[in-house]
Protein backbone atom coordinates (compact mmCIF):
# COMPACT_ATOMS: atom_id res chain seq x y z
CA UNK A 1 0.00 0.00 0.00
CA UNK A 2 1.17 3.51 -0.80
CA UNK A 3 2.77 5.06 2.35
CA UNK A 4 0.73 8.25 1.98
CA UNK A 5 -2.51 6.32 1.68
CA UNK A 6 -1.52 4.18 4.66
CA UNK A 7 -0.89 7.33 6.72
CA UNK A 8 -4.20 8.89 5.74
CA UNK A 9 -6.05 5.67 6.59
CA UNK A 10 -4.23 5.44 9.93
CA UNK A 11 -5.17 8.97 10.94
CA UNK A 12 -8.74 8.51 9.71
CA UNK A 13 -9.24 5.41 11.83
CA UNK A 14 -7.96 7.20 14.92
CA UNK A 15 -10.25 10.18 14.29
CA UNK A 16 -13.21 7.81 14.03
CA UNK A 17 -12.18 6.04 17.24
CA UNK A 18 -11.80 9.37 19.04
CA UNK A 19 -15.17 10.64 17.90
CA UNK A 20 -16.96 7.42 18.77
CA UNK A 21 -15.40 6.98 22.22
CA UNK A 22 -15.82 10.63 23.19
CA UNK A 23 -19.42 10.68 21.97
CA UNK A 24 -20.29 7.55 23.93
CA UNK A 25 -18.78 9.03 27.08
CA UNK A 26 -20.58 12.30 26.37
CA UNK A 27 -23.96 10.57 26.10
CA UNK A 28 -23.43 8.87 29.44
CA UNK A 29 -22.29 12.07 31.16
CA UNK A 30 -25.12 14.11 29.67
CA UNK A 31 -27.63 11.45 30.70
CA UNK A 32 -26.38 11.47 34.28
CA UNK A 33 -26.51 15.24 34.43
CA UNK A 34 -22.76 15.65 34.96
CA UNK A 35 -22.89 18.68 32.70
CA UNK A 36 -25.11 20.33 30.11
CA UNK A 37 -24.74 20.42 26.36
CA UNK A 38 -22.34 23.11 25.21
CA UNK A 39 -20.70 23.51 28.61
CA UNK A 40 -17.02 23.52 29.49
CA UNK A 41 -17.41 19.98 30.84
CA UNK A 42 -18.39 18.74 27.41
CA UNK A 43 -15.35 20.43 25.87
CA UNK A 44 -13.10 18.87 28.51
CA UNK A 45 -14.52 15.43 27.70
CA UNK A 46 -13.77 15.72 23.99
CA UNK A 47 -10.36 17.35 24.49
CA UNK A 48 -9.24 14.76 27.06
CA UNK A 49 -10.30 11.90 24.79
CA UNK A 50 -8.48 13.64 21.94
CA UNK A 51 -5.27 13.82 23.96
CA UNK A 52 -5.55 10.16 24.95
CA UNK A 53 -6.12 9.09 21.34
CA UNK A 54 -3.24 11.26 20.15
CA UNK A 55 -0.86 9.62 22.64
CA UNK A 56 -2.01 6.13 21.66
CA UNK A 57 -1.81 6.89 17.94
CA UNK A 58 1.74 8.21 18.21
CA UNK A 59 2.88 5.29 20.38
CA UNK A 60 1.38 2.70 18.03
CA UNK A 61 2.31 4.42 14.76
CA UNK A 62 5.65 2.65 14.40
CA UNK A 63 3.93 -0.71 14.50
CA UNK A 64 1.43 0.14 11.76
CA UNK A 65 3.26 2.61 9.56
CA UNK A 66 6.62 0.93 9.10
CA UNK A 67 7.44 -0.08 5.55
CA UNK A 68 7.05 -3.69 4.44
CA UNK A 69 10.57 -3.75 2.95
Amino acid sequence: MNPTLRGVAYVSVWVLLWGTAASLADVVLLGRGAYTAGSAGQAVTFVSYGIAVLVLAVRLSGRFLKSAD
